[in-house]
């Protein structure tokens, strides 16, 4: 049902913002050179990895100079890209992801390798389930990049702190999960998004 339920809204919901899509496809385009999408690995359902989808917000080649995002004033990104980012509109072509399988519209938001590589054994059991767009931890850490950004060790007190945290809360999910406490996480999303 949860399956059926992502392939029927996610299809729905690009056929209606096609308009948006190009929009933005030409905004990064014309703002920097560099592709329109941005390609990432991530670790989805049984440890798979696939590319996660994001219309690019940084200059080309900027995640090797870290993974992580420190701040909105992080120098990396675009003039679109700071847009793009704050209105969480960067994350629309992961509905592609959806519809092809690689993710949900709700449920653990996927990791990079790197980082699952230092999950225990009880944190990888969020690798149970299809990774999603949003989700309760997604939403609690909705301005992860300006915590971050007053770290005097981002990626510490990423590894330390903020990862332990949501792979916590994605357990919770997971052990409670059910269509009504989607919808829940779609309606609450919708509302952070619009209320910027």
């Amino acid at each position: 049902m949860k399956r059926g339920f992502d392939i029927v809204v996610s299809f729905l919901i690009l056929i209606f913002i096609l308009p948006l899509l190009l929009i933005i496809s030409l905004a990064v385009l014309f703002d920097s050179k560099g592709g329109v999408f941005y390609r990432q690995v991530r670790v989805g359902k049984n440890g798979k990895n696939f590319k996660i989808l994001k219309f690019r917000t940084m200059f080309t080649n900027s995640d090797k100079k870290g993974l992580l995002t420190v701040g909105m004033n992080d120098s990396r990104i675009t003039r679109s890209g700071y847009w793009l980012r704050k209105h969480k509109l960067d994350e629309l072509p992961q509905l592609i992801n959806v519809l092809v399988g690689d993710m949900s519209l709700v449920g653990p938001r996927p990791e990079v390798p790197k980082y699952v590589e230092m999950y225990t054994g009880e944190q990888r059991k969020v690798l149970l389930v299809r990774p999603g767009i949003t989700d309760y931890a997604s939403l609690k850490y909705r301005n992860e990049n300006e915590i971050l950004a007053k770290s005097k060790d981002p990626e510490k007190e990423y590894i330390e702190v903020i990862m332990p945290e949501k792979i916590s809360i994605n357990m919770q999910y997971i052990g409670e999960a059910s269509l009504g406490a989607d919808l829940k996480i779609i309606w609450l999303t919708i509302k952070v998004v619009f209320k910027g």
